[in-house]
């Protein structure tokens, strides 16, 4: 009989691994629904190349030394590979629901029963001490008939992509703050100089203003209006200056660096702007296999239906395996003999009969979670449908106005060269001069706004698309 209980129970263990099936529905991948091909001047929907350095374009080696240096240091996104490393742990713990649980015990002890107690292991009757010393080997296997663990394993295996998804994600925003920073640099650094042009020009117009007062010929409101220009002009360093500053302090952030530790090297940014090509998007189709927070939504849809095989392997009984083997005796000298030894081998069935409706709420709420992880996704994919939509039309909207800017800047210093000389003159008075001054100004300001924001819709368009593919 000893001898056929294990053969017995060996093939009951066989049959029910051939027998196990999987509760809950299979994930099966959402069809992500955007346009056949992207509408747009400015760009050209292509088939894409490996494009993981897209800051290449804009042919500024600083900027490509900012983008290496933060995706080795920054904080943020340690933090975000650490988070995924959390999540395959807890993989980890999960998966191990799958395989025996095996432990090893040992134990020894001094001790006395009660006379008028229950019954005493010893066979004294409570009348004398007695040693028990013990050592063994246990084990616990958990039978997965309904696939509670692996659909449990399913879902932590989803949490990991997410968790991958997001530090793919951060890494793409993170790129694309850099680039953001260190264009407005740029930008803010153009802006500086442009200010300090026109203020030297509106230094030498107040002094050949005031030359000419002295010779009677200037009257006192132009020499006012002059000295009030230069006034104006240099209450718009000091912003600037502190906006430059700030945006160094925010690179250097990014870099995990301490403040003003990128002040000597942002000093070498390129000032110029060199023409911005024809961004290939590629295909609209491939953005569901491009953009982070799409297959984020994708991975916890995938998560949540698993989790509906859990809800519903929970209706029905828990089988475990449970083996226990060692050496009992009360003398510690006698442990090591045969008669010492012990056993106890067989299943446990754990079965739920009321639980007061509990159940029934968790699969109600699991297939409710998964329908939001449906709806989730579509607004997922609709907001990345939009945010590239809107990206491709600034882009080319900002590229029109800074070539119309350029026209209105040419017009202008033209115009402000010719107002200077005819003043010198004596044709026009001091406030043309000055109000031309102020529109060249205001010309040079905004084609360097222009430029930065084109390049940063740029940027904008390539974290709309993905980021990097």
């Amino acid at each position: 009989m000893n001898r056929v209980f294990p053969r017995v129970l060996a093939a009951a263990v066989l049959c029910a691994a051939l027998t196990a099936c999987t509760l809950g529905p299979d994930f099966v991948r959402p069809q992500a629904e955007l346009p056949t091909q992207w509408q747009g001047e400015a760009v050209a929907s292509a088939a894409l190349d490996d494009d993981a350095r897209w800051w290449s374009g804009f042919d500024d080696p600083l900027l490509g030394q900012l983008a290496t240096r933060v995706l080795q240091a920054n904080l943020d996104l340690q933090l975000a590979a650490n988070r995924v490393q959390q999540s395959r742990a807890a993989r980890g713990v999960t998966a191990a629901d799958r395989l025996p649980s095996v432990s090893a015990t040992a134990s020894g002890a001094r001790a006395r029963n009660s006379e008028v107690g229950l019954n005493d292991p010893s066979g004294n009757g409570g009348r004398e001490d007695y040693g028990l010393f013990q050592a063994g080997i246990g084990m616990s296997w958990e039978l997965d008939l309904w696939g509670r663990v692996r659909r449990q394993v399913e879902a932590a295996d989803a949490r990991v992509q997410m968790a991958e998804e997001d530090a793919h994600a951060v890494r793409i925003a993170l790129l694309a703050e850099t680039a953001r920073d260190y264009l407005q640099l740029r930008a803010t650094r153009q802006l500086l100089a442009i200010t300090e042009d026109n203020l030297s020009i509106a230094h030498d117009i107040k002094r050949l203003t005031e030359a000419r007062q002295r010779q009677g010929v200037a009257s006192t409101l132009q020499v006012s209006s002059a000295a009030a220009q230069v006034a104006s002009l240099q209450a718009r360093i000091a912003p600037l200056r502190h906006r430059e500053s700030q945006l160094r302090n925010a690179l250097a952030f990014l870099l995990a660096q301490p403040p003003q530790t990128l002040d000597a090297q942002l000093q070498n940014a390129r000032r110029d702007w060199p023409a911005l090509p024809t961004v290939s998007v590629g295909m609209p189709s491939e953005l569901a296999e491009r953009r982070p927070d799409v297959r984020r939504a994708e991975a916890a849809l995938h998560a949540a239906t698993a989790g509906i095989g859990v809800a519903k392997a929970s209706f029905l009984p828990r089988i475990t395996l449970n083996g226990d083997a060692g050496f009992q005796a009360r003398q510690l000298d006698d442990l090591d003999g045969w008669n010492a030894h012990r056993f106890s081998i067989g299943p446990s069935i754990s079965l739920p009969i009321f639980q007061g409706g509990r159940l029934k709420a968790n699969l109600a709420l699991s297939r409710l979670q998964q329908q939001q992880s449906a709806l989730q996704f579509r607004r997922t994919v609709l907001q990345a449908w939009h945010e590239v939509d809107d990206a491709i039309d600034g882009y080319a909207a900002e590229q029109q106005r800074t070539a119309q800017l350029h026209v209105a800047v040419d017009e202008s210093e033209t115009a402000l060269g010719a107002a200077r000389r005819q003043y010198q003159a004596g044709v026009v008075d001091m406030l043309d001069v000055l109000n031309t001054q102020r529109i060249a100004l205001d010309n040079q300001a905004a084609l360097a706004n222009s430029q930065a924001t084109a390049a940063i819709a740029r940027v904008e368009l390539y974290r709309a698309l993905g980021g990097g593919w």
